[in-house]
């Protein structure tokens, strides 16, 4: 998964701003950023590519008059168009009544069963199709109802993110999208057990991970420095095992109201959550909250550094088996996403033969409690399960751990998350204050420019079921840190796993990413300028 030992100052966790490094990004004309200033944003310019677009006739202007019509029986469609005013409401401060009486203009949310079937748009995609009467939003599914009105938020002006009122005008540009994903798994890890973060904090960073379609929400809810999920067979781990976090802090811990809010939200942004309990390793907070769990049934003192592999289940306990079926039960039964994460990265202190009678024990398990099991890359040279899904986090393609092809050919799926490009932790460079560089610098078009197709060398390009961008937490405290280390790499990885490869490219990417600047800063957001971006004058 990740890293080199780490000593942390309080240099590196000290608050950053905008661009705040020093780096001075090269100034781009409104012009040169893909549109003229006061003209609508095109139907290409947005992130991700979208897959077809045909422009053309005159904009789209929300008004005083605007109305949001729904249709659709299951409730989808009022929930986006309710979403949708909520967004639009204080900015243009228009009523935008939602309504489900028929009509041929205003903003429409049309969700049909068949439209699947007639377009290919699948469970994913939509249809926009914008002229000077309306702007109408077709899918199959509530999931491409809330993908397509993420598209209509960003072909308005970024002035539609305030939460005040804006002059305006607000206008969509005339023209058709058809749209859907390349990957049905398109991923952003946040790591809550180096430091922990609240429950308002996660909900924060879905609300920017839904902007740029991203579907998972992986939470690493277990490590060495602080257990973050409530168990109710084994409370210490939480009451105990998550009272620590990395400089020693204190930590923290989701009560299970607490992970049900964070699923309930969400679900509402089409995010699916995918929990990780990392073991046999990286088990520190989980081995000190329980003697027993040590094989020789001494509990280790809880750790607050950033050292990795030197913890380890005790593989021939029998006890070790009923905490990993406890806390995979209760678990499951709290998540309604199919997948399950198990970790098995770094397990240093645990030898080969143990991993992988150990691994093997703990896929049962998972499938067990109906889910389906994700593990780490190293998972492969162990014996994965029938459907499980190996997460690559290596920097070379696989190109020395052959055992990753083997099995993708074998029919393990994978998640690629290769730390020297999707990793969000990795510094932009040397001055950076905040994160790692053990993958080394980590700008944004290293981030962007790979091919996941093609990235594990020997792999069948089908067995690719997704992208994931981790972000760890060791130098990261609060959400601004989160922000500044993801953006503006994260909506590149999100491209990534959205926009067909004929989409793809750095140089037309580069331009389209610069024009989410000024709405993030609307947002509130803190964020890298990077000086390979470029952004727009200030005040454009």
């Amino acid at each position: 998964m990740r890293r080199i030992p780490l000593l942390l100052c309080a240099a590196l966790l000290a608050t950053v701003v905008p661009g705040s490094l020093g780096a001075t990004a090269t100034a781009a004309s409104a012009e040169d950023a893909g549109h003229r200033a006061g003209e609508p944003t095109p139907l290409d310019q947005v992130v991700p590519a979208p897959e077809s677009v045909r422009k053309g006739g005159d904009p789209f202007t929300v008004t005083e008059r605007t109305v949001i019509r729904v249709t659709g029986s299951s409730g989808d469609a009022q929930r986006v168009g309710n979403q949708l005013a909520a967004l639009l409401r204080p900015s243009t401060g228009y009523r935008l009544p939602v309504t489900t009486t028929p009509g041929s203009d205003g903003i429409q949310l049309r969700l049909a069963d068949e439209e699947s079937g007639k377009s290919g748009l699948g469970a994913e995609g939509y249809r926009l199709k914008v002229s000077p009467r309306a702007a109408v939003i077709s899918a199959p599914t509530g999931a491409g109802l809330f993908h397509g009105m993420q598209t209509l938020r960003q072909l308005l002006p970024p002035q539609v993110e305030s939460r005040t009122p804006q002059p305006g005008p607000w206008q969509v540009s005339g023209g058709t999208i058809t749209d859907r994903p390349r990957y049905a798994y398109r991923g952003a890890m946040l790591d809550v057990s180096r430091h922990f973060f609240s429950v308002g904090e996660v909900k924060r960073y879905i609300d920017q991970l839904a902007l740029y379609k991203v579907n998972k929400l992986h939470l690493h809810l277990s490590d060495d420095q602080g257990w973050r999920i409530a168990i109710d067979s084994w409370p210490r781990l939480a009451t105990y095992g998550g009272g620590t976090e990395v400089g020693d802090g204190p930590g923290g811990y989701y009560t299970k109201a607490d992970y049900r809010e964070i699923l309930r939200y969400a679900a509402e942004h089409e995010l699916t959550v995918v929990p990780e309990i990392d073991m046999p390793g990286h088990t520190n907070a989980a081995l000190a909250s329980y003697a027993k769990l040590n094989c020789d049934g001494v509990a280790p003192p809880r750790y607050t550094g950033t050292e990795v592999g030197f913890s380890s289940l005790c593989v021939p306990l029998d006890v070790t088996y009923d905490f990993v079926d406890d806390v995979v039960r209760e678990l499951a039964a709290m998540t309604p996403g199919r997948y399950l994460h198990i970790g098995g990265d770094e397990a240093h202190s645990t030898s080969h033969e143990d991993y992988v009678a150990f691994m093997e024990r703990a896929q049962k398990t998972v499938a067990k409690y109906g889910k389906t099991v994700i593990g780490w890359h190293q998972l492969t040279g162990a014996k994965p399960a029938e459907g499980a899904v190996a997460q690559y986090w290596g920097t070379s393609g696989a190109a020395d751990e052959p055992e990753v092809a083997e099995a993708a050919k074998k029919g393990t799926k994978l998640v690629l998350s290769p730390a020297n490009r999707a990793y969000l932790d990795m510094q932009y460079n040397e001055d950076t204050p905040l994160g790692l560089h053990w993958a080394g610098y980590v700008e944004a078009q290293q981030s962007y420019d790979w091919e996941p197709g093609s990235y594990i060398k020997g792999a069948p390009a089908d067995a690719v079921l997704g992208v994931e961008a981790p972000l760890w937490s060791e130098t990261l405290e609060k959400s601004e840190h989160i922000e500044f280390m993801a953006f503006p790499r994260l909506p590149g990885i999100a491209e990534l796993g959205w926009s067909p490869a004929s989409a793809l490219g750095w140089e037309g990417y580069r331009v389209r990413l610069a024009q989410q600047g000024p709405r993030w800063e609307q947002l509130g957001m803190e964020y890298w300028r990077s000086p390979q971006v470029p952004w727009p004058d200030e005040g454009e």
